[in-house]
């Protein structure tokens, strides 16, 4: 399923004035990224802001938006939370949704738990799901984070097939060179887009493929022919803008810039702000948006 896919976009979930989820806003913003480069995405996660989605709500945008893309690319739901027993029921009934082709989990947040209680909890979900699922690891946010061991072992569960590793350079290369060839490997950095595929990761899921999608497929095709400068130098353009995405939290900046350009309402859900006029024109300014 990930052989040929570097770009997945982790995409936001919109909402309406009324504090719902904007499903037409959401369809013309997928149609946006498959055109501009997008090859699949990630429905649901962080930048979903899936912990103020209500399992109802999960349920009803993951149908919806696997039935909206409709093959074009695969589709990654996301059901992992901090609690086994929940993540393991919506891993049942997700999965079993036509058109979602994996489940993302992520590390349990907040009761930092042991590896061997990370093991049991993610080959819990594994166990219960009718689609490979992906492995979310994100210490920064969850406070605990897989070793490399960790994912290594989880890795040989028949069905976990990927991580979306949010550490360094050296824990990719790690995973790339001691998981199974058919184990996909991906940054969830943007900025280590470039370096992770030069160590063998399959790519990206990405923020920044929000407005950059077709800069980010120019890396990954340059690299696939060989042009390392043509690559390079589209990182280093990108790099910085990455980072701007991320100087307020996430996904405040994506969104205030999805609105102005009039495809979203600039609208989040608490505790997660929209950013205001003043942080807009900021973000802006340090995008040199046109």
């Amino acid at each position: 399923m990930y052989s040929e896919i570097n770009l997945i976009t982790a995409i936001i979930t919109p909402f309406t004035v009324d504090d719902t989820i904007d499903y037409p806003a959401l369809d013309a913003l997928t149609d946006k990224l498959l055109e501009d480069g997008t090859q699949g995405f990630v429905i649901g996660g962080t930048t979903g802001e899936s912990p103020t989605l209500t399992t109802a709500e999960k349920i009803a945008l993951y149908t919806h938006f696997a039935e909206y893309v409709g093959g074009r690319g695969p589709v990654i739901a996301n059901v992992g939370d901090n609690n086994t027993a929940h993540s393991v029921e919506l891993a049942k009934t997700v999965s079993a949704i036509a058109g979602i082709d994996a489940l993302l989990a992520v590390t349990p947040y907040y009761n930092k738990p042991s590896q061997k209680g990370m093991i049991a909890h993610f080959s819990a979900i594994a166990d219960a799901a009718s689609v490979p699922v992906m492995l979310y690891n994100i210490p920064g946010r969850s406070a605990v984070g897989l070793t490399n061991a960790t994912v290594v072992e989880l890795a040989q569960h028949p069905n976990i097939n990927a991580v979306k590793q949010v550490t360094t350079i050296d824990d990719l290369a790690y995973l790339v060179e001691h998981t199974p060839a058919d184990f996909a490997v991906y940054t969830g950095e943007d900025a280590q887009t470039l370096a992770a595929k030069v160590v063998g990761a399959n790519g990206t899921i990405s923020v920044a493929g929000h407005l950059y999608s077709s800069e980010i497929a120019g890396v990954f095709a340059a690299l696939a022919t060989g042009d390392i400068q043509t690559a390079g130098a589209l990182q280093r353009w990108l790099t910085p803008r990455m980072n701007t995405l991320f100087s307020y939290p996430s996904p405040g900046p994506v969104k205030a810039i999805l609105a102005h350009e009039g495809l979203i309402n600039n609208a989040t859900r608490l505790p997660i702000l929209p950013l205001d006029a003043t942080e807009t024109q900021d973000i802006l300014q340090r995008l040199e948006w046109k």
